[in-house]
């Protein structure tokens, strides 16, 4: 039972603002719709009400429809459904082992697919160009016409349920390490209790800046829904650079800023030792890496000692994609990888599973 307790604060704290980093893009994609929709009711209802010869004030309008239990149902759904997809994941991985475990690069492809789509339904709200319309989520024709036989408003909640279902392909840092620990218990039952307690824990800090966002959009109308364009179009932005990242792409931001020339070994935080180009050693925090850059003696084998302290951010799930090392660290301890000999001038991106913290290794004479 303690164990479930620890991974219910853990989602409730970092697991829940962790995620929000790198997946409230999709829950800000699943409101698009129904925020539009709102607005559309506002128009309608003010129309109704000036043709009757009577009009509520702008605070009371904003205020009945704040109310609308259909504005936190979208929120609902997409939590249920993420809180669901985790749950059967955790009943997978204890059941099977770490077979459903995302390559860097398979996950930096989905991060960089995901992130295109957010941009191209950005772009679609701000009515770019008619192919953008392409990027809003929609069910089949024939499940749109028995929904809207079985609603009158022919709302469609389809988009929250799949893209909170679609979460659990971009799991966060924290999340995979909860995932190694679903894996680690080695029955179906404990992996599903394990993943559910975790995800229901990051559910409070998702509905509360999802509702928050929507009372805020009620009252401030069509500005909320640009704002939530620009938003969506900022985290698409980010999904790509994070994808870029995670595959060591010269194209990702953090490399425009990377040193042009090899300089003098950085000092290592804290009280580590200090690394002599041969054993380097790294402090993964949880604000992300100290030093970014590390140098390294070149055509000579290399140990990286990787060290936490009390670390439970998404640099616990440590990548080096150039050379497939993917390793989930401990909360406290070292882990040790061996590098090969790499020529000089070689620089090897590492970065956390998400990309959202990066550095890289530089191999000098």
């Amino acid at each position: 039972m303690e164990q479930y307790l620890l991974a219910f604060l853990t989602g409730l704290t970092t697991g829940g603002l962790s995620c929000l980093a790198v997946q409230g893009g999709l829950l800000a994609s699943s409101l698009e719709q129904q925020l539009e929709q709102q607005l559309d009711r506002q128009i309608e209802q003010r129309i109704a009400e000036r043709r009757a010869g009577r009009r509520l004030s702008k605070e009371a309008l904003a205020a009945q429809i704040a109310r609308n239990p259909r504005l936190t149902l979208p929120i609902l759904l997409f939590l249920a459904a993420k809180l669901a997809a985790y749950t059967l994941l955790g009943f997978l991985l204890g059941a099977l082992g770490s077979v459903f475990q995302l390559t860097p690069g398979l996950r930096a492809g989905l991060l960089i697919a995901i992130g295109i789509f957010m941009v191209g339904n950005a772009l679609r709200m701000f009515n770019v160009h008619p192919i953008f319309r392409y990027f809003a989520i929609e069910p089949p024709k024939f499940i749109t016409r028995y929904i809207r036989r079985k609603a009158k408003d022919g709302e469609s909640f389809f988009a929250p349920l799949f893209l909170g279902a679609l979460t659990v392909l971009i799991p966060c840092g924290v999340t995979q390490a909860t995932m190694a620990l679903a894996v680690g218990t080695g029955s179906p039952l404990q992996g599903a209790a394990l993943m559910f307690a975790f995800t229901l824990g990051t559910s409070p800090v998702f509905f509360a800046v999802a509702y928050f966002a929507l009372q805020l959009g009620a009252r401030l109308e069509k500005w909320f829904l640009r704002f939530v364009a620009v938003t969506i179009l900022v985290l698409g932005l980010v999904s790509v650079n994070s994808g870029l990242n995670l595959i060591g792409s010269p194209l990702a931001v953090a490399n425009w800023f990377r040193p042009a020339e090899v300089g003098p070994a950085a000092p290592v935080s804290g009280s580590l030792p200090q690394s002599d180009g041969v054993t380097l050693y790294l402090a993964a925090q949880n604000d992300g890496y100290s030093p970014r850059i590390l140098y390294a003696r070149a055509n000579t084998p290399i140990t990286l000692n990787v060290v936490t302290n009390e670390t439970y951010s998404c640099s616990r799930a440590f990548v080096i994609p150039a050379l497939g090392v993917e390793e989930i660290l401990p909360a406290t301890g070292t882990v040790t990888i061996s590098i090969p000999a790499q020529p000089a001038g070689t620089v090897i991106p590492f970065s956390c599973s998400m990309g959202m913290y990066t550095g890289e290794i530089v191999f000098g004479e």
